[in-house]
């Protein structure tokens, strides 16, 4: 299955009970709103297919594997609805990988800025390039990852968040962030990392799917608050948008 629009790309490819999706934007795999709420739908929709066992979230290219959220939508905020609406896009996203009855593999194969590491961080093991830095800019710009937070501190722990969000300007390398525990395993190459994605692939294919589904059930365990609190998150930072400071800091970021 494969959708493509100027919002972005997303398709969905299966083969022998593995779902491979992967999204792109002309933008370094940026979301528009529009993107996100496909990506949401589509991980619902993998959660109820009994033909898959495993999810891998991919994007395309060989360089950066997400940019976060549109800078053009971020400035266009108009009003709190809006706000709320916007930040609500990473939300749902991560509640629906939350809930997804299946593991959800993540390969990493480059930088990824603010909600890509949010997606990262509710993936269930994530295989990456020893290019995948990682930043949360959120702070520099007058806002805050108040959205992904829960996700990010909940794989990597709070000080590492803190460490992230409080030095926005600075990059993490692919092997800090596997000693945090966001990457499982960092290679030196692409074509590394695909190899040995692959192996890891067809073996998890062969596991009883109930077990597979009971384990990601523990994984999340202690989360069921977040429908609530990720819709509180978002309504925070559409806030925020609003407000003078972060106008002046988007202004600026702009020019």
């Amino acid at each position: 299955m494969a959708t493509t629009r100027k919002e972005g790309s997303l398709y969905t490819t299966i083969a022998n009970k593995i779902a491979h999706l992967e999204f792109g934007h002309p933008a370094s795999n940026s979301f528009v709103s529009e993107l996100l709420g496909r990506l949401a739908n589509e991980f619902n929709t993998l959660s109820k297919n009994d033909e898959i066992s495993i999810i891998v979230l991919r994007s395309e290219g060989e360089r950066a594997f997400c940019a976060g959220a549109s800078f053009d939508e971020l400035v266009a905020i108009s009003n709190a609805e809006e706000g709320q609406s916007f930040f609500s896009g990473f939300a749902h996203v991560i509640n629906a990988m939350r809930k997804c009855s299946k593991p959800i593999i993540g390969r990493v194969q480059g930088k990824t800025v603010g909600g890509g590491v949010g997606l990262a961080s509710a993936c269930d093991y994530v295989h990456a390039t020893v290019d995948a830095a990682i930043k949360l800019s959120e702070i520099s710009v007058g806002i805050g990852p108040f959205v992904i937070a829960p996700a990010v501190a909940r794989k990597m722990g709070k000080a590492a968040l803190a460490e992230l969000s409080l030095y926005p300007t600075e990059w993490k390398n692919a092997y800090w962030a596997k000693e945090k525990g966001l990457y499982a395993k960092v290679y030196d190459s692409i074509g590394e990392m695909d190899k040995e994605l692959d192996i890891h692939l067809q073996k998890l294919s062969t596991y009883n799917p109930m077990a597979l589904t009971q384990m990601k059930k523990i994984l999340w365990e202690g989360t069921e608050d977040w429908d609530d609190l990720l819709k509180e998150r978002a309504e925070i930072s559409g806030q925020l948008a609003l407000s003078d400071a972060t106008k002046k800091a988007l202004e600026k970021f702009r020019k």
